[in-house]
């Protein structure tokens, strides 16, 4: 600590360079600190250092490290101090650019496994970034020392040193109680639950906190579940989805697309007072819409599509600009052969020519001249054949009737189960529509990535940056990912470049199989390595990192319009 004071002084007033002196390891009265990547501009990105607090001056109870989900829901709850303990601080130290700016990875509603604090078996380490004080461009020491000698020791009391045992209690219970409820669906082969009180709405459409004065939900009593879970006297009641083919119909503004929201949200769990603390669903649930523009390289979506215009193959299908029905197409073929296990749709961000049609249309249009076959008549081969299930939002076509095993009404917000008015229905107005389908369902493909798909280069450097939630600098390439509707932090998207970047170092794809076996060999990385294996400096700041699920590093490797494949 006095090291570093007078470095300090030393190098006041000198040009802002100098401050790469200062990397490296200073020692506190109850914690370490490593500046391990100096910013040679003010104006430019902070600069990155490490607090790591021996667990001697802070005790982390052995039962909360004991597994993977209570280990996280433990660094989480950590996070969320610390986050809480720098929103607190008002910049306090002056300079331009951005002089006295500290910056954390703060959580959000999901508890998602993250680097901001990383807890092994000898420290609690947390990842801060700081903008270094400067006077235009020269070092102001003075400013700097305030920051290093009162600001940061006083974010970490203020956080490390003051969190509660119990705050962390309630925090591992709830991974405990939010990992029984998944091994109830796995036992149970349910899809989705949803416990009675959760609370849906979100508060805006920028803001992923609960809506206050919610309705609560309520399950119908045709699929309301008791649950028995611990740390809870009490059982939890709460609406199972089954396997299989679900509708969720209802009026408009009545709060289907609420509950397919927070259906698909569930693939990640929640903090405390979320309103979605027990929404779970199966971790394999893909979310699909159609995509207009999107590249497609490759893939085989001959189950939907087949017989195009001037004989385009569509078991290798590829386009730099697709269709509403030929993306939404892709993503399902996509997902499959990543190994999507349930497919949550909305009618509203679905192609209505991919999803249905009518027998009016079936006879005016006739099936040679019609290369698609609708949803409608693959949704039941996906079951049967596949054991992929579906929950679909539809408020337009009562033909989903004579497919959809469960058929949930929303009416004003409150779910109704209405299965067997839905069958009276079909049998007073039978479908007059064909089905086109076959038997099978078609083949799934598993491509290959070329090692030339990763084009990092930007003249003598290689780059990726995630810029914003929905896309990633690659070189001289963007790649765009809007529609990609369950990446929900831009530190996973940080992440995804890395993985990228970490690909293009390594040749990462040059031995390997298929996509499938890509994404498997990165998930075991990230079991047995963690996140920051996939760094250039591994045992330094990471950066602010997330992990993220397989399918959406898939999503956005499938969108790199530099993407190159193969058949296997």
């Amino acid at each position: 600590m006095k090291k570093l004071a007078q470095l300090l002084k030393q190098i006041d007033g000198k040009g802002y360079k100098a401050y790469k002196s200062i990397q490296g390891y200073y020692t506190y009265n109850k914690f370490n600190l490593y500046i391990d990547y100096v910013q040679g501009d003010p104006f430019a990105t902070p600069s990155k250092i490490r607090v790591v607090i021996p667990r001697k001056h802070r005790p982390i109870k052995k039962e909360w490290m004991e597994n993977y989900h209570r280990k996280t829901a433990t660094e989480d709850a950590i996070a969320r101090t610390v986050g809480k303990a720098v929103d607190g601080v008002k910049r306090q130290v002056k300079g331009s650019g951005k002089s006295g700016s500290v910056l954390f990875d703060k959580p959000d509603q999901e508890i998602i496994e993250r680097s901001a604090v990383q807890i092994d078996s000898s420290d609690i380490t947390t990842c801060i970034s700081i903008g270094l004080p400067a006077n235009g461009r020269r070092i102001n020491g003075r400013e700097a020392e305030k920051l290093f000698m009162q600001l940061i020791p006083s974010i970490i009391e203020r956080s490390i040193f003051t969190f509660s045992d119990l705050e962390i209690d309630h925090a591992v219970q709830l991974a405990d109680q939010q990992e029984a409820i998944l091994n109830e669906m796995r036992n149970h082969d349910w899809i989705a639950f949803i416990a009675n009180g959760s609370i849906l709405p979100r508060e805006s459409g920028i803001s992923n906190r609960p809506m206050p004065q919610a309705i609560p939900f309520q399950s119908p009593k045709e699929n309301e579940v008791e649950i028995t879970i611990p740390h809870r006297t009490e059982p939890l009641n709460g609406m199972a989805i089954k396997k299989g083919i679900t509708l969720i119909a209802g009026g408009g503004y009545h709060g289907k697309s609420t509950v397919l929201q927070a259906i698909e949200r569930g693939v990640y769990r929640h903090t405390n007072g979320d309103g979605r603390e027990f929404v779970l669903t199966n971790p394999d649930a893909v979310k699909i819409r159609a995509e207009d523009g999107r590249e497609i390289t490759g893939v085989n979506i001959s189950p939907f599509i087949s017989n195009l215009p001037h004989k385009q193959n569509t078991q290798f299908f590829s386009t730099e600009n697709a269709s509403g029905s030929t993306s939404q197409a892709a993503n399902v073929m996509e997902a499959l052969e990543i190994g999507a296990t349930t497919l949550l749709i909305d009618e509203d961000t679905s192609a209505t020519n991919f999803m249905i049609r009518d027998h009016r249309m079936q006879l005016l249009v006739k099936k040679e001249q019609e290369p698609i076959t609708p949803f409608i008549d693959k949704v039941k081969q996906m079951r049967d054949k596949l054991g992929v299930s579906t929950i679909l939002v539809m408020g337009g076509s009562g033909d989903y009737f004579s497919v959809a095993d469960d058929v949930i009404m929303m009416d004003e917000y409150i779910p109704k189960n209405v299965t067997k008015q839905a069958n009276s229905i079909m049998e007073q107005f039978p479908m007059d529509r064909d089905l086109i389908a076959a038997d099978d369902f078609g083949e799934i493909t598993n491509r290959k990535l070329e090692q030339s798909s990763l084009q990092t280069q930007k003249g003598k450097r290689s780059k990726t940056q995630a810029k914003g939630l929905t896309k990633i600098i690659m070189g001289r390439t963007d790649i765009s990912f809007n529609h990609t509707e369950q990446l929900v932090d831009i530190s996973q998207t940080r992440m995804i470049a890395e993985i990228i970047q970490y690909l293009d170092r390594t040749n990462g794809l040059k031995n390997t199989a298929s996509l499938i076996q890509l994404l498997e060999k990165i998930e075991n990385r990230l079991n047995q390595y963690g996140l920051a294996s996939f760094t250039a400096f591994p045992n330094q700041h990471p950066g602010d990192i997330a992990r993220p699920r397989k399918y959406e590093i898939a999503a956005v490797l499938n969108r790199m319009r530099t993407l190159r494949v193969r058949q296997d």
